[in-house]
């Protein structure tokens, strides 16, 4: 070993850190974390990335995630995954779907060209809110999804539907249990949230969905039928 203060070589362990701290740095000087698509700030304050579905505490430790391995992978499967899709549909250059596309049974070839030609405008931005039932205990989750740029409310609907874990090909191996609600509207792009793969109330007033004209808001609340420990839900 080198004696104190003599300058000696710095450890394997020193080493990657100094290296992770100096990503850190240029990540940190070179990133607009607001226009990072990936970045989410959720009700608790915490930073989640929404490509490899991590939590971290604060935004450094999100840039330090971004330059590691996983996410870098991540990035790359995604554009291949989406570069794909793009020769699939013959949409090249428009912007592709979302992460997991929902379709519409009964649409003719005609009226998917037609929406296939329209340039989407990226994911929307919303809001998730987690509470309990005071009289049954059951757990309720409560969505709110904004559509600023829809250009006529009145004739735009936006949809949603369920899909299991071996419907989805963003994460494999599938884990089923998860499950994830699709929230879809013209022009944006459809976002999928990670939510439990449990039984879900439908009797009255247990699950809602409301479409704002005016404020151009879509919300949908659901309670699960058993409470349950497990209260992690994540967008996809």
């Amino acid at each position: 070993g080198s004696k104190f203060g003599g300058g000696g070589m710095s450890s394997a362990p020193n080493a990657e850190r100094d290296r992770k701290e100096r990503l850190r740095q240029l990540a940190l000087e070179s990133v607009d974390l607001a226009k990072d698509p990936y970045l989410m700030r959720n009700h608790l304050g915490s930073y989640e990335c929404k490509l490899c579905l991590t939590l971290h505490t604060n935004e450094a430790n999100y840039l330090a995630h971004t330059q590691g391995k996983k996410h870098q992978a991540g990035l790359a499967k995604r554009a291949a995954m989406e570069k794909k899709r793009a020769r699939e549909e013959g949409t090249a250059g428009t912007g592709g779907g979302g992460p997991m596309p929902m379709t519409k049974a009964g649409v003719g070839a005609s009226s998917t060209t037609k929406r296939q030609q329209r340039v989407r405008i990226g994911r929307p931005g919303y809001e998730i809110t987690k509470s309990r039932d005071p009289r049954t205990n059951q757990r309720c989750l409560t969505f709110y999804v904004d559509y600023p740029e829809v250009d006529d409310p009145n004739a735009t609907q936006p949809r949603h539907r369920f899909m299991s874990a071996y419907e989805q090909r963003v994460e494999s191996p599938p884990d089923r249990r998860y499950q994830y609600l699709l929230v879809a509207c013209e022009p944006y792009e459809t976002v999928g949230f990670k939510i439990p793969n449990e039984p879900i109330d439908r009797a009255e007033g247990r699950f809602v969905t409301n479409w704002s004209r005016e404020d151009r808001r879509f919300t949908l609340t659901l309670y699960f039928m058993e409470p349950s420990g497990d209260d992690e839900t994540k967008e996809g």
